[in-house]
């Protein structure tokens, strides 16, 4: 039998993206009672402690009424928490859009869920403090 962190050509998998982090999703039917979402080899209740970010990763799921139907893996990097998360949901929305486009695009496209947040950090210059910000001007 295979491990939890394989993954088989069977799963449907898709690739979130937020700011610099990436999410690589990976659905299968569920084995158990309830579906299952697993982050880096940890529960999501785990991953994110804190529930409003449990929340968004969930989002996509919860708009498509299709909450532990599935079992989900997740490979996750870079970023902060937050952009993680938001990352997660739109790779779980993209998972779902390529399972059933007749039924969840509609749904996760209104929600905004399909679509890549392009929003990125402006870089430094140099001669300033930080993207635009100045250094404090002195008259003496």
């Amino acid at each position: 039998m295979a491990s939890p962190t394989t993954h088989t050509e069977k799963d449907i998998h898709q690739t979130g993206k937020r700011k610099t982090a990436i999410a690589r999703v990976y659905l299968r039917p569920r084995k158990g009672e309830m579906g299952m979402i697993n982050v880096n080899g940890r529960s999501l209740e785990e991953y994110f402690p804190r529930p409003a970010l449990q929340k968004i990763a969930m989002q996509s799921l919860d708009m498509t009424s299709t909450n532990g139907q599935y079992d989900i893996y997740v490979n996750v990097a870079g970023g902060g928490i937050s952009s993680q998360a938001s990352a997660i949901r739109h790779g779980i929305a993209k998972v779902l859009n390529s399972m059933d486009k007749d039924t969840f695009r509609l749904t996760l496209k209104k929600a905004g869920f399909l679509t890549r947040d392009a929003r990125e950090v402006e870089r430094k210059k140099y001669g300033l403090a930080g993207a635009r910000r100045r250094y404090q001007f002195s008259k003496r």
